[in-house]
């Protein structure tokens, strides 16, 4: 079933704030391995679960838009958690995500942040008419 998944940015400025999400599979020096089969994740299941079962709401979302490509969607996950290292659900996130030194907790599991300074810096992809314009002109 199709369905609208937004860029990470996209969310942070809906969100006006800072926003966490997660990448699966393989990486190599930010590399995409085009053959990762995000469906067939165990581990991606079983985080998803975990979610679930704490009661933390997530959606699937893109990478960070960019104007320069398309790409197909790769499993990656936003968690609706502020980040706030005086949350309680934000740390039991942290906690479950990585190890006390801060390396992540999960062989191809990254835990990522971006600053909603970093997202606004595509606030013009919101202008009405911005992505049909630039898909005719792609």
């Amino acid at each position: 079933m199709p369905q609208l998944i937004k860029h990470i940015d996209a969310i942070a400025r809906q969100k006006h704030r800072d926003v966490l999400f997660v990448v699966f599979g393989p990486r190599g020096w930010g590399d995409i391995v085009s053959e990762y089969d995000y469906e067939a994740d165990v581990r991606r299941r079983e985080i998803i679960a975990w979610l679930d079962n704490h009661q933390i709401p997530w959606l699937p979302c893109g990478g960070y838009a960019s104007t320069s490509g398309l790409t197909a969607y790769d499993g990656r996950i936003y968690l609706d958690v502020p980040y706030d290292e005086s949350d309680e659900i934000y740390s039991l996130l942290r906690d479950y995500l990585e190890s006390p030194d801060g390396s992540s907790r999960y062989e191809d599991v990254l835990f990522c942040y971006l600053p909603f300074e970093k997202a606004m810096e595509n606030v013009h992809h919101d202008e009405p008419g911005f992505w049909e314009r630039w898909a005719k002109d792609f």
